[in-house]
């Protein structure tokens, strides 16, 4: 499969509150053909798709030329009646893929036990046409024990069951390089998210801020998200370029979404700046 763009619409959430069906008409004006949704909590489901059954949400991303080809999930899809959910939903709207979209853990035996849980996971959701990813921020670069979280997950979850979602910035404010770490990854990852680093967000790796042996925690990672901190693509110290043209020549790989966090701009200004940058770099199916 050659590798397709595409949009994380988290990036444009305020818009969808807004404005469910409009903000998808602009995405797709824009030139957005795949989109990546976000459920981010098991017991309201439809609350970022604007209430929209599987059905409806279909049919809008039809009306609008959209295609619904991932989502991200939260850990509490992991029990067997909220995979039981998404799968069923997955099969109206056509999605394939679902990634855990960020998980924190104090200790190695912590992560050895949310490994067990995406092994457990990635089985159900295999069996059922879904393949479960694991997606990034920076937590996973913290040392326990002498390793990184992120080696710990990718060697102790099965290779069928588990890929990666790689999030090059979050790998880069980890103090992680990455194209290198992508190139460790392999064809376990074949989804990549990009947004990109102003210059002035300094130190680029944030344990040198909140050092190695932080309890990393959602209170935590909600102060590392200063809109300051982030900024569309191309217009940071991203190589981008590289990056792309490495993901590019994976022949496993399938989609290079946008995932912007936070901007100063409108959202839809926002993404329509990364869009205009990465098109450059790689050409949509």
């Amino acid at each position: 499969m050659s590798l397709q763009f595409g949009l994380q619409l988290y990036s444009v959430r305020d818009e969808l509150t807004k404005d469910f069906e409009g903000t998808l008409a602009k995405v797709s004006a824009i030139g957005f053909k795949n989109v990546e949704l976000f459920f981010h909590d098991a017991n309201n489901i439809g609350g970022t798709v604007g209430g929209l059954n599987p059905v409806e949400l279909k049919q809008a991303f039809d009306k609008y030329g959209l295609k619904g080809v991932s989502a991200h999930i939260d850990l509490g899809f992991l029990t067997e009646e909220n995979a039981e959910k998404i799968v069923a939903y997955a099969k109206e709207v056509g999605f394939d893929s679902v990634a855990i979209a960020i998980a924190f853990y104090a200790s190695k035996q912590e992560v050895l036990d949310m490994c067990t849980q995406l092994n457990k996971a990635g089985q159900y959701f295999k069996q059922h046409g879904l393949q479960l990813y694991y997606h990034n921020h920076f937590e996973e670069f913290q040392l326990f024990d002498g390793q990184y979280a992120m080696d710990l997950i990718v060697e102790h979850t099965e290779p069928e069951l588990v890929k990666f979602e790689f999030d090059t910035y979050w790998a880069m404010r980890g103090g992680i390089d990455p194209i290198a770490y992508l190139e460790k990854l392999g064809d376990r990852c074949d989804l990549l998210h990009q947004k990109d680093l102003p210059a002035s967000a300094q130190p680029v790796n944030l344990f040198e801020l909140i050092g190695n042996d932080a309890r990393i925690d959602m209170e935590l990672m909600i102060k590392l998200h200063r809109v300051e901190y982030f900024t569309e693509a191309g217009q940071g110290v991203m190589n981008i370029p590289a990056i792309v043209e490495a993901f590019s020549k994976k022949p496993e790989a399938r989609y290079l979404f946008i995932e912007q966090d936070w901007t100063n701009r409108n959202q839809l200004d926002s993404v329509q700046i990364s869009y205009d940058y990465i098109s450059q770099l790689i050409q949509p199916n």
